[in-house]
């Protein structure tokens, strides 16, 4: 039985995008928003997801430009890092999680490895692009820390997914991202994840390279 189907990987994503656009609700969002809405949406195939997208006052400008000056990108798992786009970037980005000092401090603390990566992040983190898609307890480590003085990312991507802690770990960043000094951009509720977090970074080195949908 013969199947029909697109091959064309240019048409597929044109189309995609065409789709997206028509089913989802972009009003009121910048150029630059409305791609990281459109990229997210792609991800997870749910345009309403789009109504869960916040982005902090200047989220998308301080990303770019940290981007333009080839900042650090910090990321909570490997799933996130090798989401990113390497084409797109020229500096690796970091990911602590698996480096065996995380593992013996982790050990040593009870707590998360996801935690315990954090320290690890403190001389990079002045600046960089945090991206944060599966550990909720990274994220509120990294509220902890910023609170108490640590240097600040130019944009925290925070989207952990899950149902203990996720939900709450997004909803801290969007309370006291005014009150710490940070932009960001989340997705409110239990949903995220790896793909959806590497997916705004994505969005955003689109729109340094000039490629818009």
């Amino acid at each position: 039985m013969p199947f029909h189907y697109i091959v064309s990987p240019q048409t597929i994503e044109q189309e995609s995008f065409r789709q997206i656009r028509e089913l989802t609700n972009l009003d009121g969002l910048s150029r630059e928003q409305q791609q990281v809405v459109m990229r997210i949406v792609h991800s997870v195939g749910i345009p309403e997801v789009a109504q869960q997208i916040q982005f902090s006052a200047n989220a998308c400008e301080s990303g770019l430009a940290a981007l333009a000056e080839n900042a650090p990108i910090l990321c909570d798992v490997e799933m996130v890092k090798q989401g990113i786009t390497k084409r797109m970037i020229t500096r690796e980005p970091l990911c602590f999680l698996n480096d065996p000092r995380t593992v013996e401090r982790a050990k040593g603390s009870g707590e998360t490895r996801s935690m315990a990566a954090l320290y690890y992040w403190q001389e990079s983190l002045d600046g960089s692009i945090v991206v944060i898609g599966n550990a909720p307890t990274a994220l509120f480590r990294l509220l902890e820390m910023i609170e108490q003085g640590a240097p600040k990312p130019a944009l925290i991507i925070g989207m952990p997914v899950g149902f203990v802690g996720a939900a709450e770990s997004k909803q801290a960043l969007w309370d006291a991202h005014e009150a710490l000094g940070i932009e960001c951009i989340t997705v409110l509720g239990r949903m995220g994840g790896s793909a959806v977090s590497s997916a705004t970074c994505n969005a955003l080195l689109r729109c340094l390279k000039g490629e818009w949908y």
